[in-house]
């Protein structure tokens, strides 16, 4: 049985790696009492998959992750007892269930949609002249990991958005104090294999230091 899990990471959760997050899954369902499927071999591995790493530091409310089981169960229920094995900063958003015979997660992401808080504030018609630059360029070239790339198509939508009173998840989720009127930014990059735009990278060509920034994830865009 293949089931998918949508939760969010937030808090300090955020600062919990890709590998690290695997093993806390692992625990969890083990603790759920989830019949969860291994893989064979000498070091069996949890046959679970997450559809697209999360950069260490960001926040999302729309993780999705596919786990397959060794036999069919019965998915009532199964949110609320995955929420009780996991720390706060995980939240349960759906379990369902998931076509066996579909291609794995991983492939079929084609975006997703970040929502990046500005810490220091910027001039407003100077961020706009920025971000029109760029939406307005044919390349834009840059180096990673010893090799050159075009960012520029892997940006499919950059604009600033009107701070709409929300709190600031990272430093007032917990508290419930209210968020200063921050400027905000909402980016929709390519995600497909091999071609992943990165929202630190947007902001370095923004002039933009990412410590000066609080970025979440807000959605997966699958391909139909």
């Amino acid at each position: 049985m293949r089931i998918r899990i949508t939760f969010a990471k937030q808090g300090p959760l955020r600062y919990t790696g890709h590998l690290d997050l695997h093993k806390l899954w692992e625990r969890a369902a083990r603790r759920a009492q989830l019949p969860l499927a291994y893989s064979r071999g000498f070091h069996p591995q949890p046959k679970m998959n997450i559809a697209a790493a999360l950069p260490l530091g960001f926040s999302s409310r729309c993780e999705v992750m596919d786990m397959r089981l060794e036999h069919e169960i019965q998915l009532e229920g199964v949110r609320e007892k995955l929420q009780q094995t996991l720390p706060a900063g995980i939240q349960v958003l759906n379990v369902e269930n998931a076509d066996e015979r579909a291609p794995a997660l991983q492939t079929q992401v084609a975006s997703a949609e970040y929502q990046v808080i500005l810490t220091e504030s910027i001039d407003e018609s100077e961020l706009k002249r920025k971000i029109d630059s760029v939406m307005g360029s044919e390349s834009i070239i840059r180096e990673r990991r010893g090799k050159t790339y075009d960012l520029r198509p892997l940006i499919e939508e950059l604009q600033i958005l009107e701070f709409d009173g929300l709190l600031s998840v990272q430093d007032h989720t917990l508290t419930g104090t209210r968020a200063p009127a921050l400027q905000k930014i909402f980016m929709r990059l390519a995600a497909r294999e091999g071609a992943t735009g990165r929202p630190e990278e947007v902001l370095d060509t923004l002039g933009i230091a990412f410590e000066e920034t609080q970025v979440e994830r807000t959605n997966l865009i699958f391909q139909s």
